[in-house]
């Protein structure tokens, strides 16, 4: 299908993989993750600086009409994983340096009229009163904001994953359902350390190696409460006839029989990310962009729905 298709806040590319075939240009200001971004996408006119510097005429001049905008914009401020968010909800969509990208990709919708949109993030974004006012800012410049929830590992993903895409569609993925592999099989045939890009030994002090050496599956090195008081888990020994966990930013894992950390390239295989997909910057920087993509085989079937629905637009 002859579209055009701009993903803003691209990262890594995690998103940009499912429509692949139709991306022709892409917005990411970070030096390291641009350098990913470019190796992976070498033909995709890519914007390397800061999206409020970015117009619509700018994207149009370059690369033509755009017919779908997709992105996912920094999810810090809203996620409960951050224990540093904001208290007040309008705080975190209007006084947040980052929550206020949200309104970046909505000003580029507006400018670019696309015949659809895509925006991804955690779903605390749309709880009240933020859903409410992002269905408003959706209609004041003429678009429908459906609250699409998908779980990611519904869909052949082997970690959990709960996301929200706002769309002006309804996004359905009905009959995609797909049984995810389990760990051990997905780090099971992994070659040896070194031999792919990204697949490196990750360093850990003694104190922690010996720390590790006594958990067992689903044991973790280190628990905190988020901002609404849930435990949560990091540095958890994987189990390997389950599926991981979600994968963010700072997530580290244990392999299920090896006391190591997770490579970058596992991790970035728990979320889809081909082998040959690679991540540059440091390792820290690394294991951000793996966990801050949307997974490349859900972001597939949500592109094939996309153009299934876009000609009834």
């Amino acid at each position: 299908m002859d579209l055009k298709v701009l993903d803003i806040f691209a990262g890594a590319g995690g998103f940009s993989l499912g429509f692949r075939e139709n991306v022709v240009a892409a917005i990411e200001n970070h030096p390291h993750i641009v350098k990913s971004y470019r190796a992976n996408f070498p033909n995709v006119t890519l914007f390397a600086e800061d999206v409020k510097r970015v117009c619509g005429r700018d994207i149009v001049s370059c690369v033509g009409k755009i017919d779908i905008v997709i992105g996912g914009p920094p999810c810090e401020p809203f996620t409960s994983m951050n224990t540093r968010r904001m208290k007040d909800p309008y705080d975190r969509l209007f006084t947040d340096s980052q929550g206020r990208l949200i309104l970046e990709f909505i000003r580029l919708v507006d400018e670019l009229r696309p015949k659809l949109y895509i925006l991804e993030n955690v779903p605390e974004l749309i709880t009240e009163p933020l859903g409410m006012m992002l269905k408003k800012l959706f209609n004041r410049i003429g678009y429908e904001a459906y609250f699409n929830i998908i779980d990611a590992e519904k869909y052949g993903v082997p970690s959990r994953r709960r996301r929200v895409f706002i769309s002006n569609i309804e996004i359905d993925l009905s009959g995609m359902e797909e049984e995810p592999e389990k760990t051990g099989k997905i780090l099971g045939d992994m070659p040896p350390i070194g031999s792919l890009p990204n697949h490196k030994l990750v360093s850990v002090g003694k104190v922690r190696l010996q720390k590790i050496k006594k958990l067992r599956w689903g044991e973790a090195l280190f628990k905190f409460r988020d901002s609404e008081g849930h435990v949560r888990f990091n540095w958890l020994r994987l189990h390997p006839e389950k599926i991981a966990p979600t994968i963010y930013g700072k997530a580290r894992f244990i392999h299920p029989y090896e006391d190591r950390l997770l490579t970058v390239r596992e991790q970035a295989r728990l979320m889809t990310f081909p082998d040959s997909h690679v991540f540059y910057g440091g390792v820290d920087r690394q294991f951000d962009q793996v966990g801050e993509a949307v997974p490349p085989k859900l972001s597939s079937k949500i592109a094939k729905i996309t153009y299934r629905k876009i000609s009834e637009l």
